[in-house]
């Protein structure tokens, strides 16, 4: 009996977009099923390792292709997992990945993107079939179990199962194609087509571990007729590429297999294969991709690490083999050294995998400073991308300090554009003779930091900030403490020693406006009860007359807002309210408490420089309906 199916509302959306819009290359349908029933020979494989009756010792695994002229059909089948009726349900009619929205918006609003880039970006590769088919058939049965079931749709929004035959297990799937791909016998999108599917296999899927097969049409001349007789053929070469010499391999060998593996469009960043002999073997094929995935950054993002040992698949998430900051890295390792029937649980545990990671985790940081050293401008692109990355490193993790320091950038206060970036020994290269700390400013970006008013001194004297623009630089700096000897300095925090780019006089002013100041101070500390904890004379500030600063104990202004943001965070910064002695408004204000200290006017003008302040720096003063009238006030 057949039962209808309503796909699910964005698995229907998403279908309709991929129908109607159009696209230029088609063709990656072929890549996407074939990568479908390979995953379903490994998910098979694996499985037989533990349970043994459910495939003979000697079974031979395949993918077949069939295509059928008669019927503009084209069939792929495969002998892997199959699925049970509630997997074709969650499998089929239910997309749970929760970049479906995102796909669909792109697929509104770019309608001419290439299909590559959407279907790889987002992994919906089942669906790219209805760009080529007006009707899909899927026959398909669980391995283990004796029930067969048949799916079909048109791509209508509705799908229908019902209990099937079939004798083996696995999935076959047939396309009745759109007449568009199957009218012109040369034309390069008609897919049923021999030498077509060759080439598109050749160029896909070629290092697929499994033999793709199909039925060749022979012309054999026979007494005085030429006969058509059919050969068997193998259209991929199954070897690993990873087992072979990488003098032997070319680099777009190494883009399509990290496509076809990893369902991105474009080529790696970087490659880095090794191969490791000695008390453990294993082979590594690694790339850093061009870009981070959309969800790099989301807690649900998985790493793209594939274990094998000896070609043979056993994971294809193993966390254990790098760091979480290194989980950009995509590849496959293949080692002996792990016996193929240990469960995922005891793997967790293996400490052979745990020591390889080792060796792989320096073979990378390796790999990415020589990059930074001789090939910058791949490096810059890099650090774009996954610098977060190595930031939330250093940050999470105390012992890997000298391992990430020196991949680090940053933009300074001397970068010529927003995109040129230092390294801190590069900073530390540049300092004054008589500096003894690295300074840095924390902002939403440059032009923000710009604006700061604590700025402008340090840039007169010719002194090099950092501009900390990502919300985990300052997090990462306070763990890292210092660099090279040198303490890194907030221009926001604490006391600014600037005495070593002073002259003698300038001290002694400085000193002498504080004393005689002492009184004005506390007046206006307590004019600013519960807002400030200390008022004192500034000697960062050069035109500007007022500015909010924390204390060096206790967290930054710009780390309270970021806990407040993602946390709901309650823990406040120490603030402290610095006073500019040179700027007329300073001397408004002495004026002012000089007549009476104890005046509305004054304590207006405490609260108003307050609000000046705290606009400055970034934040949002407390009550903006207060302040403007405060100011409507002083106006008047």
């Amino acid at each position: 009996m057949s039962t209808t199916y309503e796909f699910q509302a964005e698995t229907k959306r998403m279908l309709q977009l991929m129908i109607n819009s159009i696209y230029t290359n088609r063709e990656i349908f072929l890549r996407e099923l074939i990568s479908n029933a390979s995953d379903a020979i490994d998910k098979l494989r694996f499985a037989a390792l533990t349970e043994t009756n459910l495939v003979p010792e000697d079974a031979n695994y395949e993918i077949f292709l069939v295509p059928d002229q008669k019927n503009k059909a084209l069939t792929i089948s495969d002998n892997g997992i199959g699925m049970t009726q509630e997997e074709l349900i969650a499998n089929i009619g239910t997309i749970a990945k929760s970049g479906t929205k995102e796909f669909i918006d792109k697929l509104q609003n770019h309608e001419h993107l290439n299909a590559t880039e959407l279907i790889g970006q987002f992994g919906v590769g089942f669906y790219s079939a209805f760009m080529v088919a007006d009707k899909i058939t899927l026959l398909t049965k669980k391995a283990g179990t004796d029930l067969a079931f048949k799916w079909e749709s048109t791509g209508d929004g509705k799908y229908n199962i019902e209990p099937a035959s079939k004798e083996s297990c696995g999935t076959t799937i047939t396309l009745h194609l759109k007449e568009e791909h199957t009218l012109d016998s040369n034309n390069e999108q008609n897919y049923l087509n021999q030498q077509t599917l060759q080439t598109l296999v050749k160029k896909y899927s070629d290092y697929i571990r499994f033999p793709i097969k199909m039925l060749f049409d022979i012309p054999v001349q026979e007494s005085d007729s030429v006969e058509t007789k059919q050969e068997l053929k193998i259209l991929n070469s199954m070897a690993p590429l990873w087992t072979k010499n990488k003098n032997d391999i070319k680099p777009d060998e190494y883009n399509q297999l990290y496509k076809h593996l990893f369902l991105d469009w474009q080529d790696p960043l970087d490659v880095i294969h090794t191969r490791a002999e000695g008390v453990f073997e294993y082979i590594t094929l690694l790339y850093i991709p061009e870009h981070a995935p959309y969800d790099f950054y989301q807690k649900e993002h998985t790493t793209g690490i594939k274990l094998y040992s000896k070609n043979v698949f056993i994971m294809d998430d193993c966390r254990e083999l790098l760091p979480e900051y290194l989980r950009f890295v995509k590849g496959i390792i293949d080692t002996p050294d792990v016996s193929l029937n240990i469960s995922r649980e005891i793997l967790q545990q293996n400490q052979t995998l745990k020591k390889i990671g080792k060796n792989l985790e320096k073979t990378i940081l390796k790999n990415l400073e020589v990059m930074l050293k001789n090939s910058r401008d791949k490096y810059l692109k890099f650090f774009k991308e996954f610098g977060k990355a190595i930031k939330h490193g250093i940050y999470a993790d105390y012992s890997s300090h000298e391992k990430l320091r020196e991949l680090l950038l940053f933009p300074s206060s001397r970068s010529v554009t927003e995109d040129s970036l230092i390294t801190l020994a590069e900073y530390v290269a540049n300092m004054k003779p008589e500096q003894d700390v690295i300074y840095y400013a924390t902002g939403k970006d440059r032009q923000a930091i710009d604006s700061l008013p604590q700025i402008e001194v340090l840039k007169e004297k010719g002194l090099e900030i950092l501009y900390f623009l990502d919300r985990v630089d300052e997090f990462a700096i306070d763990m890292l403490a210092e660099y090279a000897g040198k303490k890194f300095q907030s221009i926001s925090r604490g006391q600014l020693d600037l005495s070593k780019f002073e002259t003698e006089q300038d001290k002694a002013s400085q000193d002498k406006l504080i004393n005689e100041n002492k009184d004005l101070l506390e007046a206006i500390k307590n004019a600013l009860t519960e807002k400030v904890d200390e008022v004192r004379i500034s000697n960062r500030l050069k035109s500007s007359p007022v500015c909010l600063i924390s204390s060096d104990s206790g967290i930054s202004i710009s780390m309270e807002q970021i806990l407040a943001d993602v946390q709901d965070s309650k823990i406040k910064a120490t603030k402290i309210l610095e006073l500019n002695p040179n700027h007329e408004i300073f001397k408004t204000l002495k004026r002012t408490f000089e007549v009476d200290a104890q005046s509305e006017q004054f304590v207006d003008y405490c609260k108003l420089l307050y609000g000046q302040a705290t606009l400055l720096e970034g934040l949002t003063v407390e009550n903006p309906v207060d302040f403007a009238k405060l100011i409507a006030k002083l106006m008047k």
